[in-house]
């Protein structure tokens, strides 16, 4: 047979035992894949799944990644099971194992009706073979796009919390950096910082590069440019958390620091920033 043909052979055993290809389907599930979630939910997901193959079969054809208009619905909804599987951490190999099940209730059904037909049997298995996996491709090709847009996601809110803009005082600022600055980060702690100067009336940022592991040429850089914007908004910036190991450094890579006020803590940064601002701290000797 060709595989139009045996397309729509597999449509046609699909129609004609459909209930009870279900009910296996789902069995194989709960027996292979592990699949944690309810009966009602699964027999929604393998509905809405044999809607969509129906719907694919009866074009005849099978193009690669499950393209063409025929196969919509059943892209629609494999995309839409797998990204709710990567958002609950569902496994991909159980991902897979939940379209792979299909493969034991065709082939019984179809070595049903052609076990005195072993050519025909052979090209029904392969045809089935073939679609099952194609599905379960996809499957997987989505899964994988979904946990990386949900692992980008985090990264991004782990960004933003990792840099936060805090208040120290009335017109000053400040933004503890944490971890390795690149780029990114250093645009997103620019626009966030300078927003907030913009916001509060602050005439002072203090950066604390204290949770910095390494200052290399390109960090100093980066915190050259955030100083730079820091000024051309009218405010002036403190540095603050160089450690002897980091001072060091900045000197052995010849980096120009000059007409930028450094200190060795946040605590000696917020003394001259209220300095700086008209205050004047004292201790209660009582």
């Amino acid at each position: 047979m060709h595989m139009s043909e045996e397309l729509l052979l597999i449509g046609q055993l699909l129609a004609d035992d459909r209930p009870a290809i279900l009910q296996a389907w789902i069995g194989e599930i709960r027996a292979s894949a592990g699949q944690s979630t309810t009966t009602k939910t699964l027999a929604a997901d393998t509905e809405k799944l044999i809607d969509g193959l129906e719907q694919g079969l009866r074009s005849g054809k099978l193009a690669a990644g499950l393209e063409g208009g025929a196969w919509t619905t059943l892209r629609e909804t494999l995309e839409d099971i797998s990204k709710s599987g990567a958002a609950q951490g569902i496994s991909a190999a159980q991902t897979s194992a939940f379209v792979l099940a299909l493969k034991r209730p065709l082939f019984e059904r179809i070595q049903a009706r052609f076990a005195d037909d072993p050519a025909r049997l052979a090209s029904g298995v392969w045809a089935i073979s073939t679609l099952v996996d194609s599905i379960s491709q996809h499957t997987l090709t989505t899964y994988q796009r979904s946990r990386e847009a949900v692992i980008e996601r985090q990264q991004q809110e782990l960004l933003e919390l990792s840099t936060p803009v805090v208040k120290l005082w009335e017109g000053v600022l400040a933004v503890p950096m944490i971890g390795t600055l690149d780029s990114y980060r250093t645009q997103l702690v620019m626009e966030s910082l300078l927003q907030r100067i913009v916001d509060t009336g602050s005439e002072l940022a203090i950066i604390d590069i204290t949770g910095v592991p390494t200052v290399d040429t390109l960090v100093a850089q980066h915190l050259l440019k955030t100083v730079t914007a820091i000024r051309l908004m009218g405010a002036d910036c403190i540095i603050s958390g160089v450690r002897p190991q980091i001072a060091q450094t900045i000197v052995h890579l010849g980096i120009d620091l000059q007409g930028i006020t450094t200190k060795a803590s946040l605590a000696d940064a917020l003394a001259l920033a209220l300095k700086r601002s008209g205050y004047i701290v004292t201790r209660n000797k009582a």
